[in-house]
């Protein structure tokens, strides 16, 4: 066998392994935990006491670590009737829901200034601030095609059949934001960007790639999460996302096999996409539905193919149910918080973090 056949036949052989090598997907924010708000249907408001344990852990031992570096603020309609994203009520969201929502962002005790108070007082419990800073991510209502009804920018009606008229009205929205956002002055959160709501390119695809320009134009970044099959997920460079986590669809359907996850795993890894956990309240103990066994299934998942190791990974968690996993009164559901968390923790130290993070 000559040398160059050779060569090949060893590069055939270990092209595999040398892509199984290839990190995740990184960004600056490495553990993102998912907060929906704003609707009145949420019974869960965002106090500063249900953000304490998102923000330091305190295990069944008493240890006490940082966790979550990141938030992600973000509503699918108000529970009044309208949307902020296609087919989740009947009606769509207007500029007026649109400025309710911001108002509902900036809320007294809630939301981001009740995240910046528990951030205040973990620093005092901790002795000392975190060596990264807590990230926040926020929710763009989709100006949703052909709605006629979404009300006045300057001098005239916007009317969403007109492709320029969407991206002037998320472009209102992201600057209404940043507006409001350096107006309350919150000394331990970061902007980090802003974040595509709709989990597919359906209603959107004409659109995303110059709000995340005007996005970027602003010095922030552009994110999305879509669902396991969702149209256009793999092609989230296309459309110009700085950064994209996948959904893997597991927990929700006891029918959908075990090797959705790994195979999941993989397809982030090809794409270069961050990965997200999934579980709602049927993971507690004692929920009539019971799933734990589905968690459980993720964070083993995630530490036999090196998610823990190598990738970001954004947290979706039903509602509130990692608060209730930590506060319950049942001993497995504190078990499960702390297996959970111990992971998460181990990715904070310092040089471990570093190695996480795109910049």
């Amino acid at each position: 066998m000559n040398t160059r056949l050779r060569i090949l036949n060893i590069i055939f052989f270990l092209l595999p392994v040398l892509l199984w090598a290839q990190p995740y997907g990184k960004t600056n924010i490495v553990d993102l935990a998912l907060i929906y708000h704003g609707g009145v249907h949420r019974d869960y408001p965002w106090t500063k006491e249900k953000f304490l344990p998102y923000v330091v852990h305190q295990d069944l031992s008493g240890r006490k670590n940082w966790l979550f570096d990141g938030f992600l603020f973000l509503e699918f309609k108000d529970g009044k009737g309208r949307n902020f994203a296609p087919g989740y009520d009947t009606l769509n969201a207007r500029r007026v829901e649109w400025e309710w929502l911001i108002d509902r962002h900036f809320e007294k005790g809630k939301a981001l200034l009740a995240l910046n108070d528990a951030i205040e007082d973990c620093i005092q419990l901790m002795g000392s601030a975190p060596h990264f800073r807590h990230k926040v991510v926020i929710g763009i209502p989709s100006p949703i095609r052909n709605q006629k009804d979404w009300g006045d920018l300057g001098s005239r009606t916007l009317d969403f059949s007109i492709i320029e008229d969407r991206i002037a009205a998320s472009s209102w929205y992201i600057k209404e934001f940043l507006t409001r956002f350096e107006k309350e002055k919150l000394p331990y959160l970061e902007l980090a960007g802003f974040y595509w709501v709709d989990e597919d390119i359906s209603d959107g695809k004409e659109i995303l790639i110059p709000i995340g320009d005007y996005i970027r134009s602003q010095g922030y970044k552009y994110y999305w999460i879509p669902y396991w099959n969702a149209p256009g997920n793999f092609k989230w460079q296309d459309f110009k996302f700085d950064f994209a986590w996948l959904q893997p669809n597991h927990f929700f359907n006891n029918k959908v096999d075990d090797s959705r996850i790994d195979d999941a795993c993989k397809k982030a890894q090809e794409f270069s996409m961050g990965m997200e956990m999934e579980f709602d309240d049927r993971a507690l103990y004692r929920a009539n539905e019971n799933k734990r066994f589905r968690l459980d299934t993720y964070i083993d998942s995630f530490i036999k193919n090196k998610v823990f190791q190598t990738s970001a990974i954004a947290y979706y968690q039903g509602g509130d149910s990692f608060y209730k996993l930590v506060n319950s009164a049942d001993l497995k559901d504190r078990e499960m918080a702390d297996k959970l968390a111990a992971e998460i923790i181990k990715r904070k130290g310092k040089k471990k973090y570093k190695q996480l993070i795109q910049e």
